[in-house]
């Protein structure tokens, strides 16, 4: 077993809005009203039932915000309401941002999507020679490089946004090039690099001068230590034995361009105009026609093992990537989504651009599947003649999930040979493991128990498992458990730490 530990998936919005959340424009308001009419009442008893804390969500329609709310609070146990101005994590949302500002440099001729991705990073290096020359700006904005998700690159550690980029060189290859879809934060932050590189501006700079600003965003935030110091900021959330708990917000700037951004609804709305408007601001295009339809255009399939379970309530007969978006078909529409998960937060932004609709949602609890019920629900009060309760239908369907996948790691953990006893005295597994790719890890005899360092931010007690393997038990108790090994040499000293998932550390002499 691999531990339980959530897998993290960066895997993916007007100041006029009345503070209290809820205000229609008056040239819409009444079209809007017989599409959402309830949706009101709706949207608050979803919140209630999937025990979200806080929860804002707008509605975009034919370029006019029909509907902006705010439900819950900021922080639970406190009176801190959520409004449309709060500030929530964009978590993998901000991808679109990054592919929209690498598409913002090829209109102007300045980078090639099909070029090879040392046109423009010169040391860039992966394990497979032949991928390193291959590998093209697309297939970073595709999740199509054949590598497997490495988020313990950046989860937690200090690593630097270069540093991560630099140790990719030792990422073995799952599949070949682009023969299977993995989501990939790091290549994305590589993509971000490019922008960088390019332009001869901080990526964050760039996004800012180039996007947020023709936009009109002031509430949106590249880094976390910006948007940390507003008062309208919600805290993030986890369910820890089955009580919701504020945790630590973690921040993600070393790669940033694949999820570190903070926005609100408020803001986000003007982002869901823009793209509607095909890339057009108050009638002037931002963005060439040809380049702004590319992030659109599916670019990669994407099988059941890389799409979300809704499907199997919602039943597309196609599952794509474009270019920081997810494609499908939804009642014969084309639909363009992103979700945004990160620890304690989520996000999502989904769009039916042939009928002009939108809608942004941001909650600040880990992975609360509202978001998908929320946004079929809008899709459907605008298509008509759907009868769904989305969100009954998929709370069931994910509490289902979660049983299952409860099953599992019990099944696992019945697995444990008891009676045994470590080969060794515990102080001699103490010492110094490390790795090219993974770093340095600490493991320490701290009264009369081991311990380990897996990164500066995340320490975890050891308890004995059986033979030589140890239950890591993360002193951040939200991030759960790990099962990890010690290998022994020939000689009966400790040679290696596994840590699962194929990282192996060698102990240092």
């Amino acid at each position: 077993m691999a531990g339980t530990r959530t897998r993290r998936r960066l895997l993916p919005t007007p100041r006029w809005l009345a503070a209290s959340g809820f205000l229609l424009c008056a040239a819409t308001a009444l079209g809007a009203q017989a599409p959402l009419a309830g949706f009101d009442a709706y949207v608050r008893k979803a919140v209630k039932d999937w025990g979200v804390p806080g929860l804002a969500i707008a509605v975009v329609k034919d370029d006019s915000v029909v509907f902006a709310k705010g439900y819950g609070v900021r922080t639970a146990g406190t009176t801190d309401r959520v409004d449309t101005h709060t500030l929530f994590a964009n978590a993998s949302t901000t991808k679109a941002f990054t592919a929209l500002a690498v598409e913002l440099l090829a209109d102007s001729g300045k980078v090639r999507l099909d070029a090879p991705v040392t046109s423009y990073l010169p040391d860039f290096q992966l394990y497979d020679p032949y991928v390193t020359r291959e590998l093209t700006v697309r297939d970073l904005l595709t999740h199509r490089s054949g590598l497997p998700e490495a988020d313990f690159l950046w989860y937690g550690t200090t690593n630097s946004l270069s540093e991560i980029i630099r140790r990719l060189r030792y990422v073995k290859p799952e599949t070949s090039l682009r023969a299977h879809f993995t989501y990939e934060n790091d290549t994305y932050a590589a993509a971000g690099l490019i922008v960088q590189q390019v332009s001869g501006l901080p990526w964050e700079t760039f996004y800012r001068e180039r996007i947020l600003e023709p936009l009109g965003m002031r509430e949106t935030y590249t880094n976390t230590a910006a948007a940390a110091a507003q008062a309208d900021i919600a805290s993030p959330h986890f369910r820890v034995d089955d009580t919701v708990r504020v945790i630590p917000r973690l921040a993600v700037d070393n790669i940033g361009p694949a999820g570190a951004m903070y926005s609100s609804v408020s803001d986000m709305a003007k982002w869901v105009r823009f793209l509607l408007d095909s890339g057009r601001v108050n009638g002037k295009r931002l963005i060439g026609a040809p380049a702004f339809s590319e992030l659109f255009r599916p670019q990669m399939l994407v099988g059941d093992d890389g799409f979300y379970p809704t499907s199997t309530l919602t039943h597309p007969h196609f599952t794509a990537y474009g270019l920081g978006w997810f494609l499908e078909d939804y009642r014969g529409e084309y639909v363009v989504f992103h979700t945004g998960s990160i620890d304690g937060f989520v996000a999502l932004v989904g769009m039916i651009p042939d009928r002009h609709l939108g809608v942004v949602i941001f909650a600040n609890i880990d992975h609360t599947e509202v978001r998908h019920a929320l946004m079929y629900t809008v899709f459907d009060r605008y298509l008509g003649g759907a009868t769904h309760d989305w969100s009954a239908e998929m709370r069931s369907m994910y509490r289902d999930l979660e049983t299952h996948q409860r099953a599992k790691e019990q099944a696992a953990l019945a697995a444990r040979v008891l009676g045994t006893s470590p080969s060794l005295a515990l102080e001699r597994y103490a010492g110094t493991y490390a790795d090219s790719l993974y770093g340095t890890v600490i493991v320490r005899l701290e009264r009369g128990a081991l311990m380990i360092d897996a990164t500066p931010s995340m320490p975890a007690d050891l308890e004995h498992w059986n033979y030589d393997t140890f239950m890591a038990h993360y002193r951040t108790r939200y991030l759960g458990t790990q099962l990890m090994t010690f290998r022994l040499a020939p000689n009966g000293t400790v040679a290696a730490l596994d840590l699962g998932g194929g990282v192996v550390l060698r102990k240092a002499p």
